[in-house]
């Protein structure tokens, strides 16, 4: 029998309002649990709130090699379900008995009516819901990781190839004067074709066909490149030499593409759209385009019931932000002729970056990097939790790093100087494209052999060349050091960067100030990277430094083989059309308890103001003040409940007052950002990190993913219609019980698309499906 003596034992109950303690003594019940039996199941709702007067009562969560998962042990005076009470969600825990105990199960309607009528109660239910889940989300977090190490540790990102069903892919790379080829059959790698037709055009025209240990010679004479690209469709199906019965047995071809502008970050399915954007991005690759989409033309023609994938060089780039992307130009120039940053080797450089993720058994998207592509074209990419952040070249591959005949970076003011000398626009291109770089220095060729032996041999121009070569690509490292804040993985990739042990050497050299030493004995004992992963740190080192073999090709078929496993989702999506609410996020303060207390005041707990739309949330009577080092920000609203820790989340807009540049990142993903100082009544928190620039996001349930075949992780696009259509890329899909469909993103995004909070979106596609990485 529930009493008003047996109530006031316990410190919850002492304040309780009368007439809500009269209501619990009429209608609650005590029952009795045996150990082992079962109180409430993951996936059921609950109907009460449990109290344990006696006994002992353990949540647990999954299991963890067979045994149930323990995250919590209740003893007596402990509560629980008011998760469920409070969110509307199922329990995510099993709550069973592992003692003789007795609970008091006060009913849900009652529960309701005492957390509005007691603001008290209130605060430390929400204190609980706020630390429990918090518990619950790293639990699940470390059993998916188990899970993901034990299924995907070897192969996180698929670049073994090994999809579902079986597949034969054809990756095409056609040139200016060469077709690069590879097949690859996921069934049987005794059956990968690997193969080029060089000089094409030429009567000294070549096609090499490899198959394992077997290369085929054939010269060709002078083709064309139609020609060519039947040569090496004659070598698949030849009866000698080749390794299918019909090409009618591809089942997808993958293209490199070289640009895709500013509209293309990810590889996509062509379609005629695709290929007219191809076609139009022309004038910014002339030497590349055109060849790409005649290409594509041609296997159309051949083999029109293949699917084709268009993988870009410079998508992997366009998730730099602005300030990196923009040249200091007028801004027609960039609005009417798309002059910018755009960079290329996109997938050579996404290719290291997760190889070297899986190498170390690390998350690509938790690792600092620069990658080095080193070879007659090179290129430095700063890579920043698996996003590209700045890249060296630029609008066109000629910037950047010395290269092989490419001069890299130079004063623009050379080019008028030339012309005023009487040189061609076509004469200069030639000369800076052909006739510089380590040839021009050294005034030998474009052999990337026969500079090294120069320079060792003594040649002075041939050694200028080579530390040239080195001194620009140090300066770069140093930069992106800089760029990301720290560093966690240097890697070297490409014919020089795999083979020219002095060039890593040179490049390294006095960067230990920054973490980089590498051990000289390993690095020059590098003799065949193409084996896998090479590591030539010192063990002094802070920073890991990797030789990986770079497989472009191999990254272009992977995105195929992901792309292709997209078009049951996007047919998915397309018949769904589910309107999606929008959320302007306004800026705003998650707070640790800990920073409660140093701006509020010891002891001081949350004070729920109005309830958010995603379930248990709320906004906070509490506001704090926002100081960085330019300026600051007043009344910025605390959000609830309490966090572990401290976030801030604002918009570019809001940063540049401040003074402080923020990354990009999800909610929770704090590592390397910038701190500030909050300011409350009581007193000020410093913040080592976590300012951050929110990245747009899609909560869902899981039951809205099931009906739109995502997943957590996922990146898609999103569609707001109106007299001016907009479309949203990268949106990351977020999905837990504990949330509501909605799209979030920030007030600066909102205006320039003119939108409000209570407009509608669309789902338009997925564009990258969530890993581990």
């Amino acid at each position: 029998m529930v009493t008003s003596k047996l109530l006031t034992q316990w410190e919850l109950f002492r304040r309780v309002p009368p007439e809500i303690a009269q209501a619990i003594e009429e209608q609650a019940e005590i029952a009795p649990y045996a150990p082992g039996e079962v109180i409430v199941s993951a996936g059921q709702p609950f109907t009460f709130f449990g109290f344990l007067l006696e006994g002992e009562v353990v949540a647990y969560l999954g299991e963890d090699q067979g045994e149930l998962r323990s995250i919590e042990t209740l003893q007596e005076g402990s509560f629980f379900g008011e998760m469920s009470l409070m969110t509307g969600l199922q329990s995510a825990v099993d709550m069973i008995a592992t003692a003789p105990s007795r609970v008091l199960l006060i009913p849900e309607d009652i529960f309701q009516d005492w957390i509005r009528a007691d603001p008290a109660a209130l605060q430390t239910f929400s204190k609980s819901i706020a630390r429990r889940s918090t518990r619950i989300e790293h639990e699940q977090q470390d059993i998916a990781h188990l899970l993901g190490e034990q299924a995907a540790d070897q192969d996180p990102y698929g670049l073994s190839l090994t999809p579902d069903e079986p597949q034969k892919l054809l990756v095409l790379n056609l040139r200016t004067g060469s077709l690069k080829y590879r097949y690859f059959d996921t069934d049987d790698d005794s059956r990968h074709v690997e193969g080029q037709v060089e000089w094409i055009g030429e009567a000294r025209c070549l096609q090499t066909h490899a198959r394992g240990d077997r290369e085929y010679r054939f010269e060709l004479g002078p083709v064309n490149h139609r020609q060519a690209l039947q040569a090496l469709l004659d070598r698949l199906i030849d009866p000698d030499i080749g390794v299918l019965d019909s090409l009618e047995e591809i089942t997808a071809i993958g293209h490199r593409v070289v640009h895709g502008g500013d509209k293309y970050s990810n590889a996509v399915l062509i379609d005629d759209q695709v290929l007219d954007d191809i076609r139009s991005f022309s004038h910014l690759a002339p030497l590349h385009n055109p060849l790409h989409a005649l290409g594509i033309e041609w296997m159309r023609e051949i083999l029109p019931d293949v699917p084709q994938v268009a993988v870009f060089d410079t998508a992997f780039h366009q998730t730099m932000p602005p300030y990196a992307y923009r040249y200091a130009l007028p801004e027609h120039l960039y609005a009417e002729h798309g002059i910018r940053r755009y960079g290329f080797h996109g997938p050579s450089h996404q290719y290291v970056g997760m190889m070297a993720a899986t190498h170390l058994k690390k998350r690509f998207s938790r690792l600092k990097m620069i990658t080095c592509h080193l070879g007659e074209g090179a290129s430095a990419c700063a890579i920043e939790h698996g996003r590209s952040i700045d890249t060296s070249m630029g609008l066109t591959p000629l910037p950047g790093l010395v290269m092989v005949t490419r001069s890299g970076d130079i004063d623009p003011a050379i080019v008028t100087y030339l012309m005023r000398q009487g040189m061609s626009a076509d004469e200069i291109d030639h000369l800076l494209y052909s006739e510089s770089g380590m040839k021009g220095l050294s005034g030998l060729s474009g052999d990337t052999r026969e500079i090294p032996d120069a320079a060792n041999a003594g040649d002075p121009k041939a050694m200028l060349a080579a530390e040239a070569f080195a001194y620009r690509l140090r300066t770069y490292i140093g930069a992106y050091y800089a760029a990301l804040g720290g560093l966690d993985v240097l890697v070297f990739t490409g014919g020089i960067g795999e083979n020219a042990a002095g060039v890593r050497s040179m490049a390294c050299q006095n960067l230990w100030s920054l973490g980089i030493l590498i051990d000289a004995v390993k690095n020059r004992a590098v003799r065949d990277a193409t084996q896998g992963v090479v590591d030539i740190s010192h063990p002094d080192s802070q920073v890991k430094v990797l030789v990986i073999h770079s497989d472009a090709s191999r990254m272009i078929a992977r995105e195929t083989v992901r792309i292709l496993g997209y078009e049951a989702i996007q047919k998915q999506i397309e018949a769904s059309e589910i309107p999606i609410p929008i959320g302007v996020s306004a800026h705003h303060v998650h707070l640790s308890q800990q920073d409660v207390e140093k701006l509020f005041g010891e002891g001081h707990t949350l004070t729920p103001k109005l309830p958010l739309a995603q379930p248990g949330q709320f906004a906070c009577e509490e506001q704090v003040r926002l100081i960085g080092p330019r300026g600051s920000i007043d009344r910025v609203r605390v959000l609830g409940p309490a966090r572990s820790e401290s976030q801030v989340e604002i918009s570019r807009t809001e940063g540049y007052r401040l003074g402080i540049n923020a990354p990009v990142r999800m909610s929770g993903d704090l590592d390397g950002t910038p701190g500030l100082t909050l300011e409350g009544p009581a007193g000020q928190a410093e913040l080592r990190n976590g300012v951050i620039y929110a990245q747009r996001h899609l909560h869902m349930t899981p039951t809205d993913a099931r009906k739109l075949g995502l997943q957590s992780g996922d990146m898609v696009r999103l569609r707001v219609e109106g007299e001016r259509e907009v479309v949203f890329g990268d949106v990351a899909v977020r999905v837990s019980p504990k949330f509501k469909l909605e799209f979030h993103l920030d007030t600066d995004e909102a205006n320039a698309a003119d939108m409000n909070t209570g407009d509608v979106a669309y789902l338009d596609g997925i564009q990258k499906r969530g890993h581990r990485g």
